[in-house]
This record gives C-alpha cells, sequence and structure tokens, in this order.
C-alpha cells in the first residue's frame, strides 16, 4: 500500500529538493561531499593539522606513510600539511574572484537589458570587447603591472576579465523577463524600479547565477594556478600553484621518481575541487530548475 508524501513546508522547500536530488542523484552527492570535504579542510584544517616550516633534508621525498600521508617535499616538509594549509587561500581566491565577477556580470547585464538605447549599445560594445580579447593573456599582464599582496587582490585581477559571458547570459534573461505579465503588472501598479530588480527580477535570475557561481570559482583556481605556476605572482610555498612551481621549476620533482608525490599532489587536489564544482553544479541545476526534476 503506497502512502502520499507529504509535501515538505514552503521555506524548506529548497532544502528538501536538494535532498531529493542528492539521494537520487549520485555524481550530485559526490560532487557535494568533495566540496563539503574542501570547506571544512579549508575551515578547520589549519588548526587541526599543524604546519612545520622547518627544512629537514634528511626526510625530503619520503614516500606516503602515517607520519606523512602524502609523501614529503624538496626539503622535507609534509605534503598533505601543506595541501590542508594552502586550500585557504586557494579557495578565498576562488570565491573573492567568483563574488567580484558575478557582481559586474550582474550590474551590466542588468543594466544594459533593462535601460536599452545608447546605454545597452555601450555595455555590449565593452562585453563583446571583453568576449574578444582571450582572458588568460590580459590577466597575466595585469598580475605583472599591479602588486598582488593577498587573495582579494588577485581575485580583482582574475574577475576583471571574466564577466563577458554572464553578463551576455543575464542580459539575455532580463530581456524576456521584463515583457512578461508579472513585470508589465508590477510597472501598472507604480512599484519602483528597485523593487522590480530585488523582488521581480533577481529571484528568477538567481537560479542560473548560481550555478554560474561554481563555475566561475572553477576557473578562478585554474587561473591563479596557471599564474604562479608562470611565477608572476608571489605566494606562500603552501598554495597549490606555487607548489606545482616549485616542484616543476625549482625543485625538479618531476625528473625525480621520488619526486612523483609532491607534484602530483596539488594537481590532484585541484582536479577533485574540478570535478567536485561540475558534480553539484549539475545536481543544483536540477534543484533550481523544475523541468529537469520532472
Amino acid at each position: 500500500m503506497t502512502t502520499a508524501t507529504v509535501p515538505a513546508p514552503r521555506r524548506f522547500d529548497l532544502l528538501y529538493q536538494t535532498y531529493r536530488v542528492l539521494r537520487r542523484n549520485k555524481r550530485a552527492l559526490a560532487g557535494f561531499l568533495i566540496l563539503a570535504g574542501f570547506l571544512l579542510m579549508a575551515a578547520i584544517g589549519p588548526y587541526v593539522v599543524p604546519l612545520d616550516m622547518t627544512a629537514h633534508y634528511e626526510q625530503r621525498y619520503l614516500p606516503p606513510s602515517l607520519a606523512h600521508p602524502l609523501g614529503t617535499d624538496y626539503v622535507g616538509r609534509d605534503t598533505f600539511a601543506l595541501i590542508v594549509h594552502g586550500s585557504r587561500d586557494v579557495l578565498s581566491i576562488a570565491f573573492f574572484a567568483a563574488v567580484f565577477t558575478v557582481g559586474i556580470a550582474l550590474t551590466v547585464g542588468m543594466l544594459s537589458g533593462l535601460q536599452g538605447g545608447m546605454l545597452d549599445a555601450l555595455l555590449m560594445l565593452l562585453t563583446n570587447t571583453v568576449l574578444t580579447i582571450p582572458k588568460f593573456p590580459v590577466m597575466l599582464v595585469f598580475a605583472t603591472i599591479f602588486h598582488v599582496k593577498d587573495p582579494v587582490s588577485l581575485a580583482i585581477i582574475l574577475s576583471v576579465w571574466a564577466w563577458g559571458g554572464l553578463a551576455r547570459a543575464v542580459r539575455s534573461q532580463i530581456l524576456s523577463l521584463k515583457e512578461r505579465e508579472f513585470i508589465e503588472a508590477a510597472r501598472v501598479m507604480g512599484l519602483s524600479l528597485g523593487h522590480i530588480i530585488i523582488k521581480e527580477l533577481l529571484p528568477n535570475i538567481m537560479p542560473y547565477v548560481a550555478i554560474n557561481f561554481l563555475y566561475i570559482m572553477k576557473d578562478a583556481i585554474t587561473a591563479s594556478v596557471g599564474l604562479m605556476l608562470l611565477g608572476v605572482i608571489p605566494f606562500s610555498a603552501s598554495n597549490w600553484g606555487m607548489m606545482l612551481n616549485l616542484a616543476i621549476k625549482q625543485a625538479g620533482a618531476i625528473y625525480i621518481p621520488q619526486g612523483i608525490y609532491y607534484a602530483t599532489a596539488p594537481m590532484v587536489a585541484i582536479i577533485l575541487f574540478q570535478l567536485g564544482a561540475l558534480f553539484f553544479a549539475h545536481g543544483l541545476d536540477e534543484v533550481l530548475n523544475p523541468r529537469l526534476r520532472s
């Protein structure tokens, strides 16, 4: 005998749908667990796993063991501790880059879609220029010219030339939404433009923006690691990009069989985060899009 499912309260509907999707979609569940693991590692890992930066040359390039789960680096430091302590910088850069990128894209896309006319033409000309020129060379130039001293300053550099695609998508969404009946009704009722933007338009485009937030974080990590690998951004030795830089350019770990664990550890961490973001974004799309759930 089957029983009817009791609907969740409206205020818990999003959490309930997320739970249902994660229970059914194993790939989304895996992505959620991976991202949650990285967030916990960045938040509490440095307090739990101590990092000794003292050189112990007699322990250089040790293989994985109970004492050193990922082996040791070229001066005998614990590779797992480096990964844990470096995760905070890496995720901070990715988060702030996504926040700045989404902020710019929302501003440009909504202004362009709502105002139209000359402002729309100028903003779309700027957006097309940003989309035409490859992002990474521009980021490389900015990182060389401007002084990078913390994750926020690096995130600003990563976001300056990364907002074009999302801005065009937001503009398209706004152009479609502003012709809908509920927007026309809000205008007839004399509601302010701010009310229309915050209460009517933003809730309809935020699911799309939330999914892109994860993709932007993923791309920001790739870009930041690439800049550090080239050596144009100075950062701590525990940052995953700097670990790759030291392993490949300075320590020559890729040419030493014993150094393979040190060289591949940051690569595996980056790949895992990328997979987690992709898998969870797929599940989030299903949560926020009722047509996919059906």
